[in-house]
C-alpha cells in the first residue's frame, strides 16, 4: 500500500523537482528575499489595462520560464496543474489558454501550489506521466477587489489582516531527475472551527494547519526534529503564533525549526504588511524561489511544505458563514 495510516501518500518512485521559477510584484521585490526570484516588477499592471489581465499575464510567463530553464520541450509537458484566488479560476485558465498542453484547473485558496505538488506527483508516481507544472498566482489588487473593498475606498486594515502577495511560482515535477524529490504527500480536511472575521485569515487556517502537521507525523512516525524545516505557507504572523501554541498542546514542539512563508517574504515593520503575507503565490513565490534554493544548496535536505488555505468567497462572507479551513503537506527530501 502506498496510502500510510488515514491519509498520508507515500512514492514509490518519488518524482524529482527539475526547475522551478517565479515572478513578484513591486512591493514583493522591497521585501528580504528579492534576490530570489526570476523576476520582479516595478508596477502591478505590468502594461496590461486591468489587475486580472495583468496577473493572467504573471503566471502565464511564470510557467513558460519554468519551461525554459528546465530545457524540457513544451511537447514534453504531459499536463499542468494550476489555480488562484480569482472566480473560477480565471487568472490561470487564461492566462494558459493558448499553451496547448492538457490543462487541469485546481482550487485550494492559497494552499493551491502544494495541492499542485501533490496532484502531480501522484500522476507521476502512478506512470500516467513523465513531466508536470505546478503553478499558482495571486495578486494584491484584484484580491482586495473581489474579497474585500475596492483599493479606491482606502479602508484602513486591522492588525491581524494580511498583504495578499502579487506575484506567480511553478514547478516542473518529473518522473527524471536528481532530486529534491516529493517524497510524502499528506491532503488535509476541511477544519472549520467558526472564526468568520475576513481579516483574520491566520486564526481561521491554523487549525487546519494543525490537522495535516498531526496526520503527517502519525502517518509517517516522523517527528519535528526529523525536518529541517517545517513551512507553512500562508498563516501570517497571527497563524504561525497560534499553530505553535497549538502544536505544543498535542505535544510537538515546533518553534526550532518552523517558519511561514506570508512571515519570510516581507519586512513586517519596513513594509508595514501587518501580519505578513497571503495569497496562492505567497507559498508558491517563496517555494520556487527562496526554498528551491536552499535545497539546490543543500543548506535544506528535508522540509515539509504544508501550504494552507482558507476556502471561501465574496459571497460566503456577505451571507455570514465561517471560515473553512484547509491544509496540504508535501515533504521533499534530497
Amino acid at each position: 500500500m502506498k496510502k500510510l495510516g488515514t491519509q498520508t501518500i507515500r512514492f514509490e518512485r518519488p518524482p524529482s523537482i527539475l526547475e522551478t521559477a517565479s515572478i513578484v510584484g513591486p512591493k514583493e521585490a522591497e521585501g528580504p528575499l528579492a534576490k530570489y526570484f526570476d523576476k520582479c516588477l516595478e508596477d502591478e499592471f505590468w502594461g496590461e489595462k486591468s489587475w486580472e489581465k495583468a496577473e493572467s499575464k504573471i503566471i502565464k510567463e511564470t510557467v513558460y520560464s519554468v519551461i525554459k530553464k528546465s530545457n524540457i520541450p513544451i511537447s514534453a509537458i504531459d499536463y499542468c496543474f494550476a489555480g488562484d484566488l480569482l472566480n473560477q479560476c480565471i487568472s490561470s485558465s487564461f492566462g494558459l489558454r493558448d499553451s496547448n498542453f492538457p490543462f487541469i484547473g485546481i482550487f485550494g485558496a492559497c494552499s493551491t501550489f502544494v495541492e499542485g505538488m501533490g496532484l502531480g506527483s501522484v500522476f507521476i508516481d502512478g506512470g500516467a506521466a513523465n513531466n508536470i507544472i505546478c503553478a499558482a498566482s495571486s495578486h494584491f489588487c484584484s484580491a482586495e477587489k473581489q474579497f474585500r473593498f475596492p483599493l479606491e475606498l482606502g479602508n484602513q486594515r486591522p492588525q491581524s489582516s494580511q498583504w495578499t502577495v502579487t506575484g506567480a511560482g511553478s514547478a516542473i515535477i518529473s518522473a527524471n531527475g536528481n532530486g529534491p524529490f516529493v517524497t510524502h504527500f499528506t491532503p488535509g480536511k476541511i477544519v472549520d472551527m467558526g472564526i468568520k472575521d475576513s481579516n483574520n485569515m491566520g486564526a481561521a487556517m491554523a487549525p487546519a494547519a494543525l490537522d495535516t502537521l498531526l496526520a503527517h507525523f502519525i502517518d509517517t512516525g516522523r517527528n519535528p526534529s526529523y525536518y529541517d524545516a517545517i513551512i507553512t505557507g500562508d498563516l501570517g504572523h497571527v497563524g504561525k503564533e497560534i499553530l505553535i501554541e497549538l502544536a505544543e498542546t498535542k505535544g510537538y514542539n515546533i518553534k526550532s525549526n518552523y517558519n511561514d512563508c506570508g512571515v519570510l517574504i516581507f519586512d513586517k515593520k519596513a513594509q508595514d504588511t501587518h501580519a505578513g503575507g497571503s495569497g496562492c503565490a505567497c507559498c508558491g513565490t517563496v517555494f520556487s524561489g527562496y526554498l528551491f534554493n536552499m535545497l539546490k544548496t543543500k543548506k535544506y535536505k528535508k522540509i515539509l511544505l504544508m501550504a494552507t488555505g482558507a476556502l471561501m468567497n465574496s459571497t460566503s462572507t456577505q451571507q455570514g458563514e465561517s471560515i473553512p479551513g484547509i491544509a496540504h503537506a508535501v515533504s521533499i527530501e534530497l
